[in-house]
């Protein structure tokens, strides 16, 4: 009985401790792309960010991205569909929020993705939809590891479809789309995003200090390549998300395994 009682005493600590850890139970990041698998890198993260709030700036649909390494016990439809519910994601009275979520493989040997749509796409990116996107756009990627592509083309999808530039039976035919380009203009736009970013602050660093820019640029380099990069230095500068405006969500979407 003693042996029992304390078994149990360890599986409720340890439940205990996976709920504080859960994603769901913290307060929402206002970010566009969270990448807590750690599968993309900074630039892939910032090309990726930079796009979706471009689109949530002229559209205002809100597309967030978010890798994980563990569920919190639930299904991937439950756990993207209550993190999008939980964190508002989306416009309130609008429901426009997407959330494509991403558990890679090489966590436990199985990876998972699943796009949960809020109550007001349901209509404009069906569950069939993003089915095919999750098959089509994301699981061939993924099971090359390469994370990046599959999650751009995915968002580059949701992105043409929920604004309009083709319907979601247009996506079903063959087509040349501007999706199957997105993972290098996603490049293209990192590279400029972060040079212009660094020209400035070298300038800055330059008058400041009385030194030519070159003289500047060589000491900044030296000095970042001794720190470790920070997500947080984004925020520094370029367009910024605001946060989630409350959106809701009604369990709508699909996902895929691989």
């Amino acid at each position: 009985m003693k042996k029992l009682l304390t078994i149990l005493l360890l599986v409720l600590a340890f439940t205990g401790v996976s709920a504080q850890d859960c994603l769901l139970e913290k307060a929402p990041v206002p970010d566009l792309v969270q990448d807590y698998a750690g599968i993309l890198s900074e630039g892939e993260e910032q090309a990726l960010r930079q796009a979706l709030i471009a689109f949530n700036d002229t559209v205002s649909n809100e597309i967030l991205i978010v890798t994980v390494t563990d569920l919190c016990g639930y299904d991937k439809a439950k756990f993207t569909y209550t993190l999008g519910e939980k964190w508002g994601v989306g416009k309130k009275g609008k429901d426009n929020g997407i959330v494509i979520m991403v558990k890679p493989k090489e966590i436990d040997g199985r990876g998972d993705a699943f796009i949960a749509t809020g109550r007001g796409l349901e209509g404009v990116l069906p569950d069939a939809i993003a089915k095919r996107i999750i098959e089509n756009e994301m699981i061939p990627y993924f099971k090359q590891r390469d994370y990046y592509s599959g999650i751009s083309s995915a968002a580059a999808t949701a992105m043409e479809i929920t604004a309009g530039e083709y319907s979601a039976d247009e996506y079903v035919q063959p087509k040349l789309s501007l999706k199957k380009f997105m993972p290098f203009i996603f490049g293209i736009i990192a590279f400029i995003f972060i040079m212009s970013m660094k020209v400035g602050q070298t300038r800055r660093y330059a008058s400041s200090n009385g030194l030519g820019f070159w003289a500047a640029w060589s000491l900044m380099s030296a000095a970042s390549r001794s720190h470790s990069g920070s997500y947080g230095n984004f925020s520094s500068g370029g367009g910024s998300f605001g946060g989630f405006g409350g959106g809701s969500f009604g369990g709508g979407g699909a996902g895929g395994s691989w």
